[in-house]
Formats: structure tokens, sequence, C-alpha cells
């Protein structure tokens, strides 16, 4: 059953501005014809997409169906646009890449270079969770994304982007400030204040804890990184962060780290993308420039020989 794309577009707009009226805002139409768009493409479909018994907007199974495959046509259109603005002129393009709060500081050197160097490609980091990476690659969603842990899907071409650790963290005026290290058996009095998201890394220092037989306390959660910061800044607790996201506080001193025999967690960053599918210009532009920025890094971090 084909369908119009106007109506496909009407139900995408309806669904990410979740109303009918901002959908016919954003569309320049009223808001009775977005109404009845919906109504028609409910009845090609021989569906209901949306729910209409509660307050808010609300999408039905065959409504989520609908979403997603017209989601993945906006994205093929979007593609095709965009590689014919390619061929008129290799200087256009749009790269997009998904990466979480932290993630993004690890990407900063490499975007800075890619934007001086191609000034005209349209440059989108989108704020994505690491869990929701794959979905988002696969969807077409991004063009790469930078996760910390590998999934282990052979859909995907993983590149190590950098390598951290997870850096404890105080106040300088902290009781443990003075150390030059710790054990996890000195901890045991401390509040730590934690992300409230899962990862690898949270879950090792749990389990680091447990196996020591020692208690973690964490008392504060937080949603953020920056957040963890403040509150480990003002002398609130302890902190477990990745390296590259306290750097310059350690440098300026508003912060000092102190390593914990038991916990030195490397920390690898990688750039994904999915594999077998071609890469739009400006996505290979960047990949070429990571290839050049990490072979560099490489050579540099070499040993001398004698």
């Amino acid at each position: 059953m084909l369908m119009k794309k106007s109506l496909l577009n009407v139900f995408l707009a309806v669904v990410e501005e979740k109303s009918f009226t901002r959908a016919a805002e954003k569309l320049g139409r009223t808001q009775p014809a977005i109404t009845q768009a919906i109504q028609r493409l409910e009845t090609e479909l021989g569906e209901l997409l949306i729910d209409r018994s509660g307050r808010e907007l609300a999408l039905t199974d065959a409504g989520r169906v609908v979403f997603e495959v017209a989601r993945r046509q906006e994205n093929l259109q979007r593609e095709l646009s965009t590689r014919l603005d390619e061929l008129r002129n290799m200087a256009t393009g749009r790269l997009v890449i998904g990466a979480n709060e932290s993630m993004i500081l690890y990407l900063l050197p490499h975007l800075i270079r890619y934007r001086c160097t191609y000034p005209k490609v349209k440059l989108v980091v989108q704020r994505s969770r690491s869990s929701e990476m794959p979905d988002l690659l696969l969807a077409g969603d991004v063009d790469f994304g930078v996760v910390s842990y590998l999934t282990g899907d052979e859909r995907f071409l993983s590149q190590v982007l950098y390598v951290d650790h997870l850096s404890c963290v105080v106040a300088p005026e902290h009781r443990l400030a003075d150390k030059k290290l710790l054990f996890i058996k000195d901890l045991e009095a401390e509040t730590f204040v934690a992300h409230n998201v899962e990862s690898p890394y949270r879950d090792a220092v749990m389990k680091a804890f447990q196996q020591q037989k020692i208690h973690l306390n964490m008392d504060i959660e937080m949603p953020t990184v920056e957040s963890i910061r403040r509150m480990v800044q003002s002398g609130l607790g302890v902190a477990f962060l990745p390296r590259v996201c306290v750097d310059q506080d350690l440098r300026t001193g508003i912060l000092k780290e102190i390593p914990v025999h038991e916990l030195q967690l490397e920390r690898k960053i990688y750039l994904l993308s999915v594999d077998k599918r071609p890469l739009s210009h400006a996505a290979k532009a960047f990949q070429e420039l990571m290839r050049k920025d990490l072979t560099k890094a490489s050579i540099r971090s070499e040993p001398e020989q004698d």
C-alpha cells in the first residue's frame, strides 16, 4: 500500500511536536487540515495510530511502527538531499555525531579542526546516551557515535578514539586531599556523588567495593557530570569521573585526584559507525581527519629509541 509522502510528514510532525496545534504551526497549515490528514492516513492503513482517550498525545502499537518507518524514510530523504548537494558542491554536506555529555569532550579538538577545514559543512553533535547509540546509528539518525564500551555487534565498526581512566577526585580542603595513594578501605566513611546513569564503569566501581566488603555510600546521585563536579568542589563528597572531564579542574587546583590502589580503571573511548554502509562525503572527510589525528597521536606517544 503506497501512502503519500505528505501524510507521513504530517504524522511525523504531530508525533514530534506532541500536538496537532503545534504541528499545524510548524507545517503552516490549519489544525483541521492536520486532523483530516491523520484520519486519512489511518483510513488508508486500516489502523488507529493515535490514542485520543487521554489528555496527552499517545501512540498506539501501530502508531509506533508507522513512526519508526516514517522516521527512516525521512532520514533517507535527507540523505538523498545531502548527497545531491555534495555532488553539486563538494564543500557542502551534513555531519551528525551522537555523544553523551562527557564523550563530547573527547571530540572537541577533532571537531575544531574539522570545522576549520570544512567550514561549509553543517556540523551537528546530538546529545545521546550510549545505550541509544546502536539504534541511532542503524536508523541513520547519526553518522558516528562515541561510546565508552563496545556492543560486540558485528554490524558496527569501531575505532579507539582516546584512552582515558577514571579519576577519584576530592575538593582541595577534603581530609584525604593530601594523600598520595588510597585503598578502598580508606573510602568506607566517604559519601560518593554518583552519576545516576548506568555504565560499565559505575558497575566496576560497585563491584570493586563489594569485593573488598566495603560499603559504597552513594547518598548523592546527580544527572550530569557538571553537577557532580560542582558537588565535589563544594566538599559534599567524593566522585569517580573520567579524567578528561576534570582535567581543567585538576590543572587549576579546583579538584585533586588521588589514585585508588584497587581501582586503576582504563577507559577506552570508541568511535562507532555502521559497517558496509556508504558514508557521505562529509562523514568520509571526518573519518579521514580522525585517522590522521590518531596516527599523529600514536607517533607522539611512541618511546624514543636509544
